[in-house]
């Protein structure tokens, strides 16, 4: 029996064997990413008498949602070099190599310089890991298995377990020793992830291994001058002050949606495209917009929550007071919890489940509805919010975010045209990239003056869009052509 088929009969928990090491690289991944994030906006508002780089606190809220945005706006350069150069298994341990260099640069440069090339280094790292180790795992499945949506589910907890552990670990690290301790606790995260994913290797056999659309060689030459003339472009616009830390939020904002808008006009004009994958295509707009929507309230957890964890939140728990930045660790504590449960009820189901639409929906409007639980705490004033509260509304956070985002993971590969896999799992996280941006945007209309009117307007408006999906669900699930 060759490796190839010793390798593909090989289960865990009924599921391909390679989604262990994907889940363990895409841990150490999340812990490095979150731990960081969770850290990152504190570290440029934070006065310098207090180890941070003294930002006004508007200024940096919004550039954290804009990096957030830029890593996954970053997945489209990660798509098109697994696509066209290298495939996606390679491209998945190349950008966790980047990542680690990224949090190296974080820890041991000082200043804004180190955050500079640390940001950028961790972005393009990521953008690379995240959209291929996500497509990786939909090739380890053929289409319409209805097994995907439970081994993405069992693959988001693996998510959610990094997400937890790296916020508490980099907290602590920051309160006890500073900011540069728990940046480069996040290198040592991603420098484990990658250790795991070289000796498992072998549990891929040979899933990613091949290039899609290989690039011509003679198409070399013209790649290296375009890279070069983008460095131009980008140093002018900094430079000239073009783009500042004040608009890099709504310059990010059309950038992602310029992406999204090529992407989906190439996709749905390929010659290589077929009219059914053109269909799925279709089909899939709609989810990206309810994404973005989505998006746009949980990752407020890193702009607005963190402020309102920072300042609002009362961490006081049997006497000893929490650090702040806990409140990236709270949410995935229901993933963690909840996960597996969701994962065995969608295997049961099978296609009984709700279809995808539907779920979207539900998760919409889940999000509104834990936005909406925020209003009858606001009013107080000063650190008077209990933390056991919003761990409870962390629960309808995690609710949501299990309904859409390991459901969207796995529909992106189910909808994908065959020529393009990665990069339709950069588009999934180009909706990613718009909401995450739009959390840092909306963040400016946040003050604890207006808490309720900020939650109780954003929350009516996330619950619409979720009933406007449900009310087109019919319509999405005959364009998926056939995937549920």
């Amino acid at each position: 029996m060759s490796e190839a088929s010793d390798v593909a009969d090989r289960t865990f928990f009924g599921h391909p064997i390679g989604l262990v090491n994907l889940f363990g690289v895409e841990l150490w991944e999340r812990f490095s990413f979150y731990g960081m994030l969770t850290i990152l906006g504190y570290y440029l508002y934070y006065e310098t008498t207090d180890g941070g780089l003294g930002l006004d606190k508007d200024v940096a809220i919004g550039l954290v949602g804009a990096y957030g945005g830029l890593v996954y706006l970053c997945t489209i350069i990660g798509g098109w070099v697994s696509d066209r150069l290298i495939g996606m298994e390679r491209t998945v341990f190349y950008g966790g190599v980047v990542v680690m260099a990224g949090h190296i640069a974080l820890a041991l440069l000082p200043g804004l310089s180190g955050v500079g090339v640390g940001l950028v280094l961790v972005a393009l790292g990521s953008g690379a890991l995240k959209s291929n180790a996500s497509a990786l795992l939909g090739t380890l499945y053929p289409k319409g298995d209805p097994r995907v949506d439970g081994g993405f589910t069992l693959f988001y907890l693996g998510i959610n377990l990094g997400s937890f552990v790296g916020p508490l670990l980099t907290g602590l690290l920051q309160e006890s020793w500073g900011f540069h301790a728990g940046f480069g606790a996040a290198a040592v995260g991603m420098a484990l992830g990658l250790t795991q994913y070289v000796v498992f290797r072998r549990n891929l056999g040979t899933a990613g291994r091949e290039v899609p659309d290989p690039l011509p060689r003679k198409a070399a030459g013209p790649l290296v001058g375009l890279l070069v003339a983008a460095v131009a472009v980008i140093v002018l616009v900094v430079v000239t002050g073009l783009v500042t830390v004040d608009n890099l939020p709504d310059v990010t904002t059309g950038l992602i949606i310029l992406a999204a808008a090529a992407y989906f006009a190439v996709m749905l004009t390929h010659r290589r495209v077929t009219s059914i994958e053109r269909s799925r295509v279709w089909a899939f707009l709609p989810l990206f917009l309810a994404n973005v929507v989505f998006w746009a309230l949980f990752q407020q957890i890193f702009t607005v929550l963190a402020v309102y964890s920072d300042e609002r939140m009362d961490w006081n728990i049997f006497g000893w007071t929490a650090p702040s930045n806990w409140i990236g660790s709270v949410e995935p504590v229901w993933i963690i919890a909840l996960s597996p449960l969701f994962a065995l009820m969608w295997t049961r189901l099978g296609d009984r489940a709700p279809t995808t639409p539907r779920k979207f929906a539900l998760g919409v409007a889940g999000m509104g509805i834990a936005f909406l639980l925020f209003v009858p705490l606001s009013g107080s004033t000063g650190r008077s919010v209990p933390a056991l509260a919003v761990l409870v509304i962390m629960a309808v956070f995690a609710i949501s975010e299990l309904l859409i985002s390991p459901i969207g993971l796995a529909v992106s590969t189910q909808l994908a045209p065959e020529h393009f896999r990665a990069q339709m799992m950069a588009l999934y996280f180009l909706s990613i990239a718009l909401g995450t941006t739009l959390s840092g945007v909306l963040a400016r209309f946040y003050s604890a003056d207006d808490e309720f009117a900020y939650f109780g307007i954003t929350g009516l408006v996330a619950i619409v869009a979720g009933a406007v999906i449900a009310a087109l669900s019919s319509w999405i699930t005959r364009y998926m052509s056939g995937v549920h």
